[in-house]
């Protein structure tokens, strides 16, 4: 069993208030949910109208399927055009890891 997790750090762009924000955030997190079978959230800055911090995480059994499937919710972020991904960071742990 391997377990992906991934960590999306985005710049919103014309985003005035934390109410605009989440009408922005929240379908995309749900669409990632529906798309991909992941869990999803908005992880981060919750405070900050303008950044979000989008954290996915999956389980597979086998490597190469964690990484294809975390690599795709990593483009479908990318290619919103609401959204400027300023970084993304992925772990994933496997059977010999502790």
């Amino acid at each position: 069993m391997f377990v992906g997790v991934l960590e999306l750090d985005v710049l919103l762009g014309d985003v005035h208030s934390l109410k605009e924000k989440r009408s922005v955030v929240r379908p995309v997190v749900a669409e990632l949910r529906r798309k991909f079978a992941v869990s999803a959230a908005e992880a981060g800055h919750l405070d900050l109208h303008r950044r979000a911090l989008v954290g996915v995480s999956c389980v597979a059994p086998d490597h190469a399927h964690v990484v294809e499937l975390l690599d795709r919710c990593e483009r479908m972020i990318a290619a919103h055009p609401e959204f400027e991904l300023l970084s993304a960071r992925r772990r994933l742990l496997g059977p010999e890891d502790d």
